[in-house]
């Protein structure tokens, strides 16, 4: 599977994002100079990790045949020192973590709901993040 974006800058920190027919803007807050005219690229990137999540849910439990009426999943990212993580070998380092709280709505018995936090960390976004990913220039 090969997905493709365009990013152009418009207007200072402001980005213009073109997947398929669809266009996102990104930019920055007004305190680090932005115009915040959209999310700035962590929410960004924390959308699409958590509606991945969601969709991967309600994939899951449609097939199921259970009754999900709907997923809200938050989302913080904080950067920690590595320092505060003993299995981090450079403790000079950031640390990026991501916490998610995820909450089910619809008739589910407590084993459904636990599955479906299981199945959301299938989701593609998330196994595309906790695996090694290779970035390299065209």
């Amino acid at each position: 599977m090969t997905t493709t974006v365009t990013v152009r800058s418009t207007n200072r920190y402001q980005q213009e994002i073109i997947a398929g027919d669809h266009i996102v803007f990104v930019d920055e807050p007004i305190d680090v100079g932005g115009d915040d005219t959209g999310p700035n690229p962590y929410e960004l990137l924390l959308g699409a990790l958590g509606s991945c999540k969601s969709i991967t849910c309600i994939m899951y439990a449609q097939r199921k045949g259970w009754d999900l009426q709907g997923v809200e999943v938050d989302l913080t990212h904080t950067k920690d020192y590595a320092h505060d993580c003993e299995t981090c070998v450079d403790q000079d380092v950031k640390l990026d973590r991501i916490k998610v709280k995820i909450v089910f709505k619809g008739n589910l018995d407590d084993d459904q709901r636990a599955r479906l936090k299981e199945i959301s960390k299938r989701c593609p976004i998330h196994q595309t993040l906790i695996n090694k990913i290779d970035i390299s220039d065209a």
